[in-house]
């Protein structure tokens, strides 16, 4: 029942206004939970990215470029080289390495490495350790809920390779033949985006939700007030 409703029946019953209510911090063992849910994601997404180096790239025979340093005519060259591609539905899935020096889906791909680590990686771990309190102070429902490790762990784990590579690897492709190509991403973004629709969808359904709720504690307060007036 809404604080809207909850004052409304009390002053039916000659009583004040109720207190507001404030959101209930979640529980320990919940934030545990959450916690071995990130660790969890997290070690999923950096262990595809060590099976991806091995299984899809190798050790150049030739010296590569600087890390994630554009040549005088833009081109960044890879630190490692392309294996065969692993085809898993012919003309539109498959696992191809590439490396990323950008953001999610290769944002800003070309920009210098000192603005890439000065916008990522402190920017990831400000918003994961935003979204930890937001689900400790019991913000947001259950969607919201799940999606914290989601986003979370997908956030660190590309900020891990950032440290540990100077850019992150990708190796999902999805195309339609040669004529659309999406930009190839990893574990962590497919999180990231799973984790961020849940939230989009919890913000979309909750004022509905809300609503509903008022439009039942108001017919109830109503029915409350029809049955004690005299006749």
């Amino acid at each position: 029942m809404t604080n809207q409703a909850a004052d409304s029946i009390s002053a039916q019953r000659g009583q004040g206004p109720t207190e507001p209510n404030r959101a209930a911090r979640r529980s320990g063992k919940s934030l545990a939970l959450c916690l071995l849910a990130l660790a969890i994601s997290t070690w999923a997404d950096l262990g595809s990215k060590d099976w991806a180096m091995e299984q899809l790239s190798r050790a150049r025979t030739t010296v590569s470029g600087p890390v994630c340093v554009p040549d005088a005519e833009g081109f960044v060259y890879p630190q490692r080289a392309q294996k065969a591609p692993i085809v898993l539905i012919e003309n539109y899935l498959e696992f191809r390495y590439a490396e990323n020096c950008g953001a999610a889906f290769g944002v800003l791909n070309r920009s210098p490495t000192w603005l890439r680590l000065a916008l990522f990686s402190p920017a990831a771990i400000l918003a994961t350790l935003g979204l930890l309190w937001m689900y400790f102070t019991g913000y947001g429902g259950k969607l919201f809920a799940i999606s914290v490790p989601l986003v979370a762990s997908g956030a660190l784990g590309n900020v891990v390779d950032r440290f540990r590579f100077g850019y992150v690897v990708d190796f999902i492709r999805f195309h339609v033949y040669e004529s659309f190509v999406y930009p190839t991403f990893n574990v962590a973004d497919v999180t990231i985006f799973i984790g961020v629709a849940l939230w989009l969808i919890e913000g979309f359904i909750a004022p509905r939700t809300n609503a509903a709720a008022n439009a039942t504690a108001a017919a109830t307060a109503g029915a409350g007030a029809a049955a004690k007036t005299p006749r």
